[in-house]
């Protein structure tokens, strides 16, 4: 066990002798309170452009991943996977596990011609690295402005998601002071507009319909996918890069004029007042709805 793991963040021990599963961040916190929230799902587009703007990450998503033909039940698989991270209580590492052996026979050559393993400790750690930047900016204007002793704290319960994921503390900054500098030399040196971050900001590419819901839902969505498809991926676009901190949309060459600044301003104030006055039901996600109504009944 890593010595600067906090006491309250270490693993609770298996029984047999086995090796400790990391536990979640502690109900309450900061990640807690914001990774279940409804805004949380406007700023996921941005952290995954991010990561798959490394050449190695995209060439793995282009060649391995079905965000092309199944991006719907991609995305569905991957909020709820990111849900249990935080909300899982005992389902958290084995969630991890199931992550790293999905993974585990994604390999290839990137762009830059250099062999690549998804689960290498550079490409792995940035993946999970990415959502930390993008709740800082993205919560500036969709949730509120954090305090140096809350970025402090989201950050300790980042490293500790980092751990359910199988992430060494070796291979990722272990303080907000390491991070930045670490954060700046991935975007100088890695990050570059891939293929696949640079679809995942077009508004002209294919876009398969969802396909559940009921037979009327389904029958309306197929009349009006076309310009339903239009104006998804045209908002798509949108909050990505107005959700991207400024320096990572910089390192993607992607354009944000002070037109589209003010848009996206006028969009978050909207967002940030309504999303509160929601009952629960609809301002959390069902496994944080459900992670926080066992809290207020003590059984976490």
């Amino acid at each position: 066990m890593s010595t600067t793991e906090q006491p309250a963040e270490r693993s609770a021990r298996r029984t047999g002798g086995h090796r400790s599963d990391p536990t979640p961040p502690a109900p309450g916190g900061v990640l807690w309170t914001i990774a279940g929230d409804v805004r949380a799902l406007l700023m996921l587009p941005a952290a995954f452009t991010m990561q798959v703007a490394h050449p190695a990450i995209g060439a793995g998503v282009d060649e391995h991943s079905v965000f092309r033909t199944d991006p719907w039940g991609r995305g569905e698989r991957s909020l709820r996977s990111v849900q249990l991270w935080v909300y899982g209580g005992e389902e958290a590492a084995e969630e991890g596990r199931r992550v790293r052996r999905l993974h585990k026979e994604i390999k290839g050559i990137d762009t830059r011609g250099r062999r690549y393993h998804s689960l290498d400790p550079a490409c792995y750690s940035w993946v999970h690295a990415t959502g930390f930047p993008v709740y800082l900016y993205a919560g500036r204007y969709l949730l509120r402005r954090f305090t140096p002793a809350q970025e402090r704290q989201l950050y300790r319960e980042w490293l500790q998601v980092g751990r359910i994921l199988g992430i060494r503390d070796r291979d990722m900054p272990q303080s907000i002071e390491e991070f930045w500098p670490y954060y700046r030399r991935m975007l100088a040196e890695e990050i570059e507009p891939t293929k696949v971050a640079r679809e995942l900001v077009a508004t002209d590419v294919p876009l398969p319909r969802p396909e559940g819901g009921s037979l009327r839902v389904r029958l309306l969505l197929r009349l009006t996918w076309p310009a339903l498809r239009a104006g998804f991926l045209r908002f798509r676009a949108f909050v990505t890069v107005g959700y991207m901190p400024p320096d990572a949309r910089a390192a993607i060459g992607l354009e944000w004029t002070p037109a589209q600044e003010r848009r996206l301003r006028r969009l978050s104030t909207v967002v940030r007042l309504l999303v509160p006055l929601l009952p629960e039901r609809l301002r959390y996600l069902p496994l944080a709805r459900e992670a926080r109504a066992r809290w207020r009944a003590g059984a976490l």
